[in-house]
């Protein structure tokens, strides 16, 4: 790990405040071991087998313009309210409707906002690991969506994360505000080409009160792309947030997905599909952390695998004393169509109320055959059968 040091991280620059704190982040990090597959929050992964030596943190800037391969997908994505383009974690576009900007809106590069130096960290700052410490070590910037209370964007933000180059660690960060009683839908895509790069990300979502947010993830890396990732939203009273996730790529990809519904009557829903073949791992932890009364949860994660490819499932619903009358949710289930593909599923309960409603379940296993022979009886080729039962599983997530 020599490429990661204190002067290296002091050489991104920035403004002083985020230096300070960049600097900070250094030395928890430094101070701490790195985590091994022997924890448990780290069972099944392949974090044993993660070598930093073989990458080296963006510090020069690179490239200022859009990436070529978003130009024809700009140009279909159709009504937008804004649009963040992010390279190796540093913002090189970024834009704002101007009806939405006298409004108060802001989408930028959090490295300059003013009111990103007393919310950045705010969410992150409470599923800090190994990997958020050196996150904020060599964090270049990231995108900020700011919406002030009581303003509705009715058209989705775009946010593009772009990973580039051999060799290289880059920090995508995506700080999302939204102010009481104020609506945002965010749409974010991870990409990049076949490259060895490691991509360490965070996403932060502040849902104010009576906020209604929706997030959307779409990651899509190439095969030799490793992934380690938080999400973290905090909730305040009657808030709503919406999330889903879409993983494809990578070689390995690891996403931790985290709701704290802190405010009474906060409500969360996640969902996910996933799907990975040849040698792929996709790893997924969540946490649906209740900590006021009468808040709500469901989670909903599909995943299929085949060839030697695996996934990983660990959730957790805490409900602390203090949330009586919360109702919680969680399921996952897996679809593994070859014989040399694998996927664990793990959900867990700690509940410390007594008057709760509660429930999880997992399931692991293969296409069910009753079901093919019955499409295949009908003149049903047997691989379109089996894609047609694959997407009639996914259905519900979709």
């Amino acid at each position: 790990m020599s490429a990661f040091t204190a002067d290296a991280a002091r050489a991104v620059g920035g403004p002083g405040w985020l230096v300070e704190r960049r600097l900070a982040a250094f030395e928890r990090w430094a101070g701490t071991p790195p985590p091994t597959s022997t924890e448990e929050i780290w069972r099944y992964s392949r974090v044993d087998a993660l070598d930093l030596d073989r990458y080296r943190p963006e510090i020069a800037d690179g490239e200022s313009g859009i990436p070529a391969a978003l130009d024809s997908l700009m140009a279909q994505l159709g009504e937008r309210s804004g649009a963040v383009i992010l390279r190796n974690g540093r913002v090189v576009f970024s834009d704002v409707d101007h009806a939405l900007s006298a409004k108060g809106v802001v989408v930028g590069d959090l490295a300059t906002a003013d009111t990103s130096r007393d919310a950045l960290g705010r969410c992150s700052s409470d599923g800090a690991d190994w990997f958020v410490d050196l996150h904020d070590a060599f964090l270049l910037g990231g995108a900020l969506i700011e919406v002030p209370p009581g303003v509705v964007v009715d058209r989705p933000i775009f946010v593009f994360h772009v990973a580039e180059g051999d060799g290289i660690a880059s920090f995508p960060h995506t700080l999302v505000v939204a102010g009481e009683d104020s609506e945002v839908t965010v749409l974010e895509h991870h990409s990049s080409a076949d490259v060895n790069h490691f991509s360490d990300a965070v996403v932060e979502l502040s849902v104010g009160d009576a906020a209604r947010v929706e997030y959307v993830s779409l990651q899509d890396h190439g095969p030799s792309v490793w992934q380690i990732a938080l999400q973290r939203a905090h909730l305040g009273r009657d808030a709503t947030l919406r999330s889903a996730a879409v993983a494809l790529g990578g070689d390995y990809a690891r996403t931790r997905t985290e709701s704290l519904l802190a405010g009474e009557g906060a409500t969360s829903e996640m969902v996910a599909v996933y799907f990975a073949n040849e040698s792929q791992m996709l790893d997924f932890r969540t946490l649906q952390d209740h900590a006021a009364p009468r808040t709500g949860s469901d989670l909903l994660f599909k995943g299929a695998v085949e060839d030697e490819a695996r996934s990983v499932y660990s959730g957790l619903i805490r409900l602390r004393p203090e949330a009586q009358r919360a109702h919680a949710s969680q399921t996952n289930r897996n679809l593994v169509l070859s014989p040399g593909a694998g996927a664990e599923s793990i959900p867990n309960l700690e509940i410390e109320a007594n008057d709760v409603r509660c429930s999880h379940a997992s399931a692991v296993g293969p296409i069910d055959e009753d079901q093919l022979y019955y499409l295949q009886s009908r003149g049903v080729p047997p691989d379109v059968a089996e894609r047609m039962i694959v997407f009639g599983f996914f259905e519900d997530v979709v």
